[in-house]
């Protein structure tokens, strides 16, 4: 294992994208937020992910200079395009479109199509709690399929993520400490986590996978590398039927209702991935109804944590977004640990750009 502080695996990062064609200060976003996954616990959506995005440069599908795109305004709607950008810059951009209809009208609906990976979606909920401002998140994800429908035995469409962030605090001063983050994957797992799990060499809990024909398996290669005859396995959706159909909404809204596309052809073996997204953001002082909202959410979350923990449990009841936050602190003291076959991968891609990394 290589350890290393979040500054140093920044810098690192960040080198490693302005090689691969990206301007300094879009690539330190990118870096940034990866870094900030790893320290949130989400190694899946971390710095794992730089050279899968250094491959998708050099196929020239991910463009490392492109800007948000206003395609439709209608004050609190709008409609933009990610023009193939990082999604870590351009979702910031379209998330800072949004705040400031918010301001000006209360709400915006927009869509954000044809963004490269967003990466983790929370941190855009994160950025509209910080204001005191409610936020839903959609996104379907264009790349191989790598999650069978309920009944179904083969990859049909992407891990398409929801989430939701709810501001805790008092009207005008918001607490981040206890925003309400709820990030979730409609499959069981996110995909990344198996290629963490597959690099760590860890077998995953049962019932999270199925093989190339169709059978369980606890081996979460079968998602991560092709088996011998070409094919892949499967991630499977959480709740069966309703993992399912909240995944089919969050394509159709993020993908079809964007514009930016649904997954409906045969995988090419691309290593870029496109990630459209529907959101709504709200200001509950707008909307009049800030004290009552303020005061029932502190309430009800509070009623929530005073339920005894259950056996086995020592945490008791944890939070939407509570996690995230104890391991930011835990890992910024100790640092980030970077298992081997992710530091080899990112070795490695740093000589396809003619940078060192290590």
């Amino acid at each position: 294992m290589q350890t290393l502080s979040a500054d140093d695996l920044t810098r690192r990062v960040r080198l490693l994208l302005q090689a691969a064609g990206s301007d300094e200060k879009v690539a330190q976003q990118v870096a940034a937020n990866l870094v900030l996954a790893n320290l949130s616990g989400h190694d899946s959506h971390g710095v794992g992910m730089a050279p899968r995005y250094v491959d998708a440069i050099l196929e020239g599908r991910l463009n490392p200079k492109a800007d948000a795109a206003v395609r439709v305004d209608a004050g609190a709607l709008m409609g933009l395009d990610g023009q193939g950008g990082f999604g870590q810059w351009v979702g910031v951009q379209a998330m800072e479109l949004a705040f400031a209809r918010v301001r000006q009208f209360g709400c915006c609906v927009f869509t954000l199509a044809h963004a490269h990976h967003l990466g983790r979606i929370g941190h855009f909920a994160e950025m509209a709690a910080e204001h005191g401002w409610v936020s839903l998140h959609f996104v379907n994800v264009d790349a191989r399929p790598v999650v069978a429908p309920a009944g179904g035995s083969d990859g049909r469409f992407g891990t398409n993520p929801i989430c939701m962030g709810i501001p805790v605090g008092t009207p005008g001063s918001p607490d981040p400490s206890r925003a309400f983050i709820l990030d979730f994957a409609t499959s069981r797992v996110a995909q990344g986590k198996m290629r963490v799990a597959h690099n760590e060499g860890r077998r995953v809990p049962e019932g999270y996978l199925i093989d190339a024909q169709g059978q369980p398996t606890t081996d979460p290669g079968v998602v991560v590398v092709p088996q011998a005859d070409g094919r892949m396995g499967a991630l499977k959706t959480f709740g069966e039927y309703k993992g399912f159909g909240l995944a089919v909404v969050a394509e159709l809204l993020g993908g079809a209702l964007s514009g930016g596309g649904t997954w409906h052809r045969e995988a090419d073996g691309r290593r870029a991935v496109f990630n459209s997204m529907f959101c709504v953001v709200v200001d509950p002082v707008k909307l009049g109804t800030q004290d009552a909202f303020f005061a029932e959410t502190r309430a009800f979350l509070d009623w929530l944590k005073q339920s005894p923990a259950a056996p086995g449990q020592p945490l008791g009841v944890q939070l939407p977004g509570e996690p995230e936050r104890a391991a930011r602190q835990e890992r910024m003291a100790q640092g980030l640990r970077i298992d081997p076959a992710t530091w080899q991968e990112l070795v490695e891609s740093a000589k396809k750009v003619n940078v060192a990394f290590a």
